[in-house]
């Protein structure tokens, strides 16, 4: 067997594109003169072999996906190959160096990620795969934050940490002013960030992954089944389409709604903020949010928002089902006055008791925090409005805090009956399979109904015509308690690090951070390098959910711990 020469070892593999990946993020003076030469020659070392596996892709596999993916790598190395030889031998460069770095920064991910995500997550406990993807992205956003073209004035490596963080996470929270202190380059990152972390990185990452490798085993189907939590494996890559289709069709609708209700921005205004609202990120590029100037008077802009952030917080699944749904009943009603369409292949297709949960809950709690809103601030910071904006502004104030993260009211003069709403509506969130965080409507409606179930004195929880199982029960009721410790206790060690901050709005910022919703009371700013990192801790946990990290914590301990399941005898214990 012939011998690697130790370059074949070295490009071969990811250590030279890990070094370079290092050389292109670090923030150090004495590199700024030799950054770009340093990687035009690794380019040049390992280019023609990726270049080499790109094309073997594009003609090996038949997906024309794959084809595309692969062209598309083929042309941005060779940007770069052209790039770095007209600068290396002529001294002409014709990217800018903020294009430079970040081609330069795509194509190393990419070349890393196949040595690293696809392959290392493959025999993993999905809920492993889960985190350890979450955090893999979220490492590689702090490292594209720390560029040079990034920041105006640079950043540290814990505020790049806390962005990326809240970025993936899609939270909001922000330690620097998103629009001033972040170049057009580091909001494009950001706004990447949000995309992926909104959709869910693992979609993208599966999906490409198994169009790379061109063939779709029964565990890789499996696999993704699982994640998505498709109904059966025959649906699971239909889904996964109709996933990304959705997504990008209703930001699409956003960006144009958002463009029309604010002529006087731009069109990337109406990008970032349609993606971060339908993603409930809750980032804007400008300072105040939507409290910003006349923008908050822009109540044409709060509905789009509005709208997208509903959109985004419902459900795929939820969405899935309404149209099939509605699709049945046309066609059924089509077949029935008309009779020039067949009749429906299918008998019955009705709401299922997911849909009929998540629906009712968010139209209550969409409909209390907007009268509660009204009626509590009223003279307060509805003040400035009249009739109508007071209506809008009010049912904005009822959709942000359900995991959004934009304010068109100044968040600091609210009331504090209205901040304790807005910590329960921060806590409950937006519905499961959604970009949202929070404990999810149908975890606080469970536990609603539970509660009435008990002091009814029944056993069975009925809903629907329908029992909810046990195992549905605990695990709602295991969420809600994970969810306290992590605040209370986030809460306590920020108050002992920074005791001169109001408990009240470090409850809130915690609140905040776990549900993923990105309002402060003014004092994301003020939190020491301890206390930020506290919050990027609850921010990745209350993205993940704390349940699955734990589960991936065990998983990756314990190999067996999901194997031999015995069944012990019953017993009662006293609790009331």
């Amino acid at each position: 067997m012939k011998s690697k020469t130790p370059l074949e070892l070295l490009t071969r593999g990811w250590w030279l594109q890990a070094i370079l990946l290092v050389v292109l993020v670090l923030q150090i003076e004495a590199l700024d003169a030799v950054r770009d030469w340093v990687l035009g020659v690794g380019i040049l070392l390992y280019a023609p072999l990726l270049i080499r596996k790109s094309i073997d892709r594009a003609q090996a596999f038949r997906p024309l996906t794959t084809k595309v993916l692969a062209l598309f790598l083929i042309a941005t190395v060779a940007l770069l190959v052209v790039h770095s030889i007209a600068g290396l031998l002529f001294g002409y460069t014709f990217l800018s160096a903020g294009a430079f770095h970040l081609l330069a920064g795509f194509t190393l991910l990419v070349d890393i990620s196949e040595h690293t995500f696809l392959k290392f997550y493959q025999n993993m406990h999905p809920a492993l795969a889960f985190v350890s993807t979450f955090f893999g992205i979220i490492v590689v956003g702090t490292g594209l934050l720390m560029l040079p073209d990034a920041t105006v004035n640079g950043i540290s490596l814990i505020d790049a940490l806390f962005t990326s963080t809240s970025a993936v996470c899609v939270t909001g929270l922000a330690v620097l002013d998103t629009g001033k202190d972040f170049t057009f380059l580091g909001q494009v990152i950001i706004l990447f960030l949000i995309q992926a972390g909104g959709i869910g990185i693992l979609t993208f990452t599966n999906l490409f992954g198994l169009l790379f490798r061109g063939e779709k085993s029964f565990k890789d189907i499996i696999f993704l089944t699982d994640l998505i939590s498709a109904g059966n494996l025959r649906t699971t890559f239909r889904n996964l389409a109709k996933i990304i289709g959705f997504v990008f069709a209703v930001e699409a609708a956003g960006v144009l709604l958002i463009y029309l209700a604010s002529p006087e921005t731009d069109l990337f205004f109406a990008i970032f903020h349609a993606v971060s609202a339908f993603c409930n990120a809750g980032f804007s590029t400008l300072t105040n949010s939507l409290y910003e100037g006349n923008f908050r008077f822009n109540y044409a802009l709060q509905l789009v928002i509005a709208g997208l952030i509903i959109s985004g917080g419902i459900g795929y699944n939820v969405f899935f089902n309404v149209f099939a749904v509605v699709r049945f009943r046309i066609h059924r009603l089509l077949h029935h006055s008309i009779g020039l369409v067949p009749k429906p292949k299918k008998i019955l297709v009705k709401w299922d008791i997911n849909t009929t949960l998540v629906w009712r809950t968010t139209l209550i709690l969409l409909g209390a925090g907007w009268l509660l809103f009204y009626m509590l601030e009223y003279n307060n910071t509805l003040g400035e409005h009249g009739f109508w904006g007071k209506i809008v502004t009010a049912f904005f104030g009822s959709v942000t805090p359900r995991t959004a993260g934009f304010n068109s009211v100044d968040m600091t003069a609210m009331l504090n009956p209205t901040i304790m709403v807005y910590l329960l509506f921060m806590w409950i969130g937006a519905s499961p399979g959604s970009t949202g965080g929070g404990i999810k409507t149908t975890v606080f409606a469970i536990a609603t109904l539970n509660l009435i179930n008990h002091i009814r004195g029944r056993d069975q929880l009925v809903f629907k015509w329908q029992t909810i199982s046990h195992t549905v029960i605990a695990r709602a009721t295991t969420i809600i308690s994970l969810s306290l410790i992590a605040i209370g206790l986030s809460t306590t060690l920020i108050v002992s690090f920074q005791p001169e901050l109001p408990v009240l709005s470090v409850a809130f910022e915690c609140f905040s951070a776990y549900a993923t919703v990105g309002l402060s009371l003014g004092l994301t700013a003020k939190l020491s390098v301890a206390s930020k990192v506290v919050v990027v801790v609850l921010m990745f946990l209350g993205r993940v959910s704390f349940l699955t990290f734990l589960i991936a914590l065990v998983a990756s301990i314990d190999k067996r711990s999901g194997a031999g399941k015995m069944i012990f005898p019953e017993n009662n214990i006293t609790v009331n």
